[in-house]
């Protein structure tokens, strides 16, 4: 399959009124590098407003998948529609050659991972790689945007200098643009998201910056705020992430707090959140997923280059959402003291390793500190998670079946909030464990029928049962 590219039309060297008239025609051409779980919807959604759009990435199975038809993000509803309309009206394609996708492209966004390292420091090596090959490759006339989530000042003290580049002499803002529309969008509810939540513009110049608004008004039915530069939008998305994050931090410390009272931190919550100014945020086995806990640590790295005093708050919401998952061992060892057994031996079962409810994504996700806790302390490990059946994770290959998971099992903690693990009968655990204890780290099993059912029922936060 081949895209009908033209020539390139050296957008930012355009008027706004002559690149609307070129978004309207289709005459824009557009590179996604990156094309994973936020990449591929946002050149989907390019590809679909009538834009020829080239997705770039390193994973050739990826790459063959797409151009072979098949779409790979089964739990994103919405963009298997869009995924096959583009397809057919061939407006859209992937490959691993970086260097033919710019060559073909005026706009070229950056949709590559930020996560981070082993230190506990932000690695923007991905981006980094692509900015220096970018240098040598980029043509007068091109944008680069920045979809990736980036700490404020990256763009400007890093990212600007590689692409700026001595062997290329272009300068930015004269020769090239250079920009940012940090992504928002929620896996598993992206189309929705895509078409409801504002977007945030920034650029080094104003030019760069109203280009940038007019192609994102073409593609996406949001409102699109433009901030005064790079810095300020890229603060606001971790802003936004990090309040969260803090937040949940505090209701993890509620939660061990209503246990030793004695009291069901959902009735608490539920009331609180009666209250007009209460956002309510829920206890939970740890902090997973791609964003939260990334962002708190890049947060934290901008504060550290103004010495070690700054968000203190944020440090300290790391330390308890990080500790979470030793509590849930701790409510694990007591459900099974009360029948006399400890963890060594014990057949406990993992409900749900995504990192979320109803997406097939274990990026950073809880369940793999409390597996591995769990293994330390000599417990033997199943899996159930209805997204991966008979996968291989973290070494163990999930059930392929719930009822064969619980089976014989001493204790099921559930991690994850699946659909599927919300409508269980307590009953179906005390007719089919050796020993029906169950912990509940989401909250979603009521107290009332667990207690009926003759569980050994544990769950964060729920002291009043």
């Amino acid at each position: 399959m081949n895209l009908n590219f033209d020539n390139a039309t050296k957008i930012m060297t355009k008027d706004l009124e002559e690149v609307r008239k070129l978004l309207a025609l289709g005459k824009i051409h557009v590179c996604i590098v990156g094309i994973g779980r936020i990449g591929l919807p946002t050149a989907l959604s390019f590809a679909n407003s009538n834009l020829p759009t080239i997705g770039v990435d390193i994973n050739a199975n990826l790459v063959n998948m797409i151009n072979s038809g098949e779409f790979p993000l089964k739990d994103e509803p919405g963009y298997d529609l869009i995924f096959d309309n583009v397809i057919k009206n061939k407006t859209f394609r992937a490959t691993t050659a970086l260097e033919e996708a710019v060559s073909k492209s005026d706009v070229i966004l950056l949709s590559l991972p930020t996560p981070i390292d082993e230190s506990n420091t932000p690695n923007y090596s991905a981006l980094e790689s692509v900015s220096k090959k970018l240098a040598t490759l980029i043509s007068p006339g091109s944008l680069i945007i920045v979809e990736s989530t980036v700490e404020p000042g990256f763009i400007e003290n890093t990212l600007a200098k590689i692409l700026q580049s001595e062997n290329n002499n272009l300068v930015i803002g004269k020769d090239f643009g250079l920009g940012v529309c940090p992504e928002t969008a929620n896996p598993g509810e992206i189309l929705k998201d895509f078409h409801s939540l504002p977007r945030l513009v920034g650029a080094l110049d104003e030019k760069t910056a109203d280009i940038i608004m007019e192609i994102y008004k073409h593609v996406f039915p949001v409102e699109l705020i433009k901030m005064p530069n790079c810095k300020t939008a890229n603060a606001v998305k971790l802003t936004t992430n990090v309040f969260r994050y803090i937040n949940i931090a505090f209701v993890n410390e509620l939660a061990i707090l209503c246990e030793k009272i004695g009291i069901d931190i959902m009735k608490v919550l539920e009331a609180a959140d009666l209250k007009y100014n209460f956002q309510i945020h829920y206890p939970g086995p740890g902090v997973g997923g791609p964003c939260l806990p990334a962002n708190s640590t890049q947060i934290l790295h901008s504060g550290k280059l103004f010495g070690n005093n700054l968000l203190r708050m944020v440090s300290l919401s790391q330390e308890i959402n990080d500790g979470m998952s030793s509590h849930v061992i701790f409510l694990t060892q007591d459900g099974l003291k009360k029948v006399g057994k400890t963890l060594e031996n014990s057949q406990i079962v993992i409900l749900g390793v995504s990192y979320k409810p109803n997406v097939k994504d274990i990026q950073v996700t809880p369940a793999e500190p409390i597996i591995k806790k769990l293994q330390a302390l000599g417990a033997k490990i199943k899996i159930y998670d209805p997204y991966f059946k008979s996968v291989n994770v973290f070494g163990i290959k999930v059930d392929d079946s719930f009822i064969n998971a619980i089976s014989g099992a001493d204790a099921v903690i559930l991690i994850t909030a699946h659909d599927e693990f919300r409508d269980l009968e307590p009953s179906i655990f005390t007719s089919k464990m050796q020993t029906p204890i169950v912990v509940d780290t989401r909250g979603i099993i009521d107290t009332h029928a667990a207690k009926k059912a003759g569980l050994i029922y544990r769950g964060i936060g729920r002291g009043g049962n």
